[in-house]
């Protein structure tokens, strides 16, 4: 059974940058076909795509944030990983990362990341 873990910082100040680590265990993530998003929740809104990356390694990125995201795979590590440059208070939510076959087969618990001063 694959298995997520979204790890990183709780709290990040303005203007910082946020780097996210997701360890997968049960399945590499270099699997054919598979592919490994990041997806964060707003207090009070609903889920939005941030981002992910295909097993070839191609990756996608939200528009309105494709200027600030960068996402990347460490295949040592079994790990996917997201950058988020120049954060501000409207990037405070809950990041998960999700994954698989399909881009929501599996997902972490997720990791609550607080922008504030």
């Amino acid at each position: 059974q694959v298995q997520l873990q979204e790890s990183g910082p709780g709290l990040v100040k303005p203007s910082q940058t946020l780097s996210l680590t997701c360890n997968v265990s049960g399945g590499l993530i270099t699997t054919n076909f598979y592919k490994w998003a990041w997806i964060r929740q707003p207090p009070g809104k609903g889920l939005e795509w941030v981002g992910g990356i295909h097993y070839s390694e191609t990756t996608y990125s939200n528009p309105s944030l494709e200027s600030r995201t960068s996402i990347s795979r460490d295949t040592s590590k079994n790990q996917i990983t997201l950058q988020l440059r120049s954060v501000t208070p409207e990037d405070t939510a809950v990041y998960y990362c999700a994954g698989g076959n399909n881009w929501n087969d599996y997902w972490g618990q997720g990791t609550q990341v607080t922008v504030s001063s």
